[in-house]
């Protein structure tokens, strides 16, 4: 039988309902960098409170900036560095390309085409094709135009997105950094009000295992940066350190090598260093890119603690389930669950 209280705790548990609702709606457009911002604050959050602060004379509000500062560096510098590197790289190849615009292509293709299994007639007699009439030649450009400018204009809103969640993470890492002790105090508190030293334990465990994600990740690019360097300087590619610099970048990003070693794989053959492209080729696929699938895991699960079963699960289906932060939520997600599961089977073998 209600009561005339009940009404008024109705309205207040669906006002705190919309509430909560209202809040993730207004922030899960920015839940990823909210989260990468919150990784970043994790990892470097100890050595921050206990090594810069107390050299500052504990004033948070300059220590967040210089951390903040310091984040810039080490992410814009980079980006611009690498930027410019393209753009020099994109006059070279708007020089190789431009005589092809006015002249159009020449009478007779390229050798290898001579060596393409199953399509070599195809090919030499779509170039010839192609070769013979300026018409076909330009249709032909017509047709790859508006998917290049479709490209482009995507590749443009990503950079652009890029830019304004990385500007956020800056924002909130600020206030994260400013503002930590008081944001510690908070999270411990409230776990173990929610799950006593159960809670304190899953804020550590999380903890740890966003540290060692971070590890395996940092560890990985560097692995992966060293052995492409030595592979771009043996097969004689194009500024090796800048390609291997490019390479430590987008070894965080799933498919990111490839794109480096490919790349200067296919420059070398375009060069007619066959021999020295399909060495790098090889090298790419079967030493650069499986640092990632063999390292990447062993120094996650060594940084956690964790198993490697649980790590690679928790990396690759995580990146699969969220994009890039998926590679700390995965394995978080999984080390929590595995932790509630053996102290629920702890307690029954108790009882």
């Amino acid at each position: 039988m209600l009561n005339h209280d009940d009404p008024r705790k109705l309205a207040q548990i669906a006002l705190v309902v919309l509430l909560i609702v209202g809040c993730i709606a207004v922030l899960l457009p920015f839940v990823g960098a909210l989260l990468f911002a919150l990784v970043i604050w994790l990892c470097t959050w100890s050595a921050y409170r206990d090594h810069l602060l107390p050299r500052l004379g504990g004033k948070p509000l300059l220590g967040a900036s210089l951390m903040v500062l310091a984040l810039i560096v080490v992410f814009l510098v980079p980006t611009i560095f690498l930027a410019g590197a393209l753009i020099r790289s994109s006059d070279v190849l708007v020089n190789h390309v431009r005589p092809l615009l006015n002249n159009g292509l020449p009478a007779e293709p390229p050798a290898w085409f001579a060596h393409v299994p199953l399509v070599a007639d195809a090919l030499n007699n779509f170039w010839h094709e192609i070769a013979g009439s300026r018409e076909a030649f330009n249709a032909l450009l017509n047709q790859g135009l508006v998917p290049a400018r479709q490209f482009l204009l995507k590749a443009g809103a990503v950079a652009a997105n890029g830019l304004l969640q990385l500007a956020l993470v800056f924002f909130v890492a600020f206030f994260l950094y400013r503002d930590g002790q008081f944001l510690a105090d908070v999270l411990y508190q409230g776990a173990r009000k929610l799950g006593g030293d159960l809670g304190e334990h899953l804020v550590n465990k999380a903890r740890d295992t966003v540290f060692g994600v971070m590890l395996g990740i940092i560890g990985t690019a560097i692995a992966q940066a060293s052995v492409a360097v030595i592979g771009f300087f043996i097969a004689g590619a194009p500024a090796p350190l800048l390609l291997g610099f490019a390479t430590f970048f987008l070894s965080m990003v799933p498919v990111g090598p490839p794109i480096i070693w490919g790349g200067a794989a296919l420059w070398l053959y375009s060069e007619g260093q066959s021999g020295w492209a399909i060495f790098l080729a090889l090298y790419g696929l079967i030493v650069i890119s499986s640092i990632d699938n063999l390292v990447k895991p062993i120094l996650i699960a060594r940084g956690a603690g964790l198993s490697l079963l649980i790590i690679a699960l928790g990396v690759f289906g995580g990146v699969l389930m969220f994009g890039f932060i998926g590679i700390f939520l995965g394995p978080v997600l999984l080390a929590l669950g595995q932790m509630l599961l053996l102290r629920w089977l702890k307690k029954e073998q108790l009882a």
